[in-house]
């Protein structure tokens, strides 16, 4: 598809991936793929590739983020690499950078995509791609369901009707992270799926909502092209100017839980939205106790850990003995041990470490 171009957003912070995620390398410029030397946005923009030349990239990060992305995409030399002067959420990310788009090409057809998950079977990520963006071509805003395999109450869900077209169903609503109960209903049910956070949407289309339900993130957008219009300068110093007046709101709420009409494409392809230590446990090459360890950690009467040593010299052994269901991570200065169940609230302990000023180890 000559006019498919991909949105990558690659702003966030990763705090629940301390202390290996920082502000300055964040998630999504790590190797947190098991096995994988590519950071988890290099894998995002390689994946795609087959479908959507380097040129008809643009990379959405942080303005403390610009220098360190652009370095980490050195294979990808024509990927478009642009920086957000205030982080204001998706909306802001999808609306500004879908009209960096537009400006290049008014008939694009555009791909959302997060820049931190990770997935196993790129074939049929690609298949339901190009299923997708042949849906939103037709007109309507289309977004990837995940077929779940499990109650999932840490995800979004999407509720969809019958198809439409082969592989392609009417998104009837969106839902928030459901109860435990309430999980299990929407799976046994069949009609639910995973929210991926990927939407697929004509880039006039995507605008258009924007102006009917987001009318300042619109108005904001409207003055950047209008600065660009006087050169690169102008339209710098509108962006700049204009940022911190946008509306702090995902894509979600602001607009997608709005439109009258979606499409989703229920999809099967090894997908994980890398949110925690716990997922990199799951994505991991098990031995028979169920531990993910790398080659050095000696493990005795020990069972369900993951064992990553990140740090850059490796000295130390790192031994486990009698222990279970534990990720214990090893940077040059710090290192987490948390129960993977709670794995969410490694965040907690950056809150803590920016509460103390603790600047060097954030």
């Amino acid at each position: 598809m000559e006019h498919l171009h991909a949105l990558i957003m690659a702003g966030g912070t990763g705090t629940r991936f301390w202390p290996a995620s920082r502000r300055e390398r964040p998630k999504q410029l790590l190797p947190i793929a098991p096995g994988s030397k590519e950071s988890l946005l290099e894998s995002t923009i390689r994946r795609i590739l087959p479908m959507c030349a380097e040129e008809r990239i643009l990379v959405v990060t942080g303005q403390r983020l610009l220098d360190a992305t652009r370095a980490s995409l050195s294979a990808f030399p024509k990927v478009t690499v642009v920086a957000e002067p205030l982080a204001r959420n998706t909306a802001p990310c999808i609306g500004w950078g879908t009209a960096l788009i537009a400006r290049r090409d008014p008939r694009a057809i555009v791909m959302a995509l997060p820049s931190d998950h990770h997935v196993k079977d790129e074939a049929a990520f690609r298949a339901a791609v190009e299923r997708a963006a042949g849906s939103a071509e037709a007109g309507p805003v289309t977004t990837l369901g995940i077929q779940p395999n499990r109650p999932e109450t840490g995800f979004g869900h999407i509720e969809a009707s019958d198809e439409v077209s082969p592989g392609v169903r009417r998104a009837v609503r969106f839902v928030e992270k459901p109860t435990r109960e309430r999980a299990e209903e929407y799976m046994q049910s069949g009609r639910y799926f995973w929210n991926s956070g990927m939407f697929f949407y004509r880039a006039s289309v995507m605008l258009e909502a924007i102006a009917v339900h987001l009318p300042e993130l619109a108005k904001g957008i409207a003055r950047i092209e209008t600065a660009a219009q006087r050169g690169p300068d102008a339209e710098d110093a509108e962006t700049r100017a204009v940022f911190p007046t946008l509306p702090n709101i995902s894509i979600d709420y602001g607009v997608m839980e709005k439109l009258e009409l979606i499409h989703v494409v229920p999809a099967e392809f090894g997908w994980s939205d890398v949110g925690s230590w716990q997922a990199a446990w799951e994505l991991g090459s098990p031995d028979a106790a169920g531990n993910v360890a790398d080659a050095g950690a000696v493990l005795v009467d020990a069972s369900g850990n993951l064992v990553r040593d990140l740090s850059s010299r490796k000295r130390r052994a790192i031994a486990l003995v009698g222990v279970r269901d534990l990720c214990i991570i090893e940077t040059d200065d710090a290192l987490l041990v948390v129960p993977r169940e709670r794995a969410q609230e490694v965040r907690k302990v950056v809150e803590e470490l920016e509460r103390r000023g603790a600047e060097d180890k954030l």
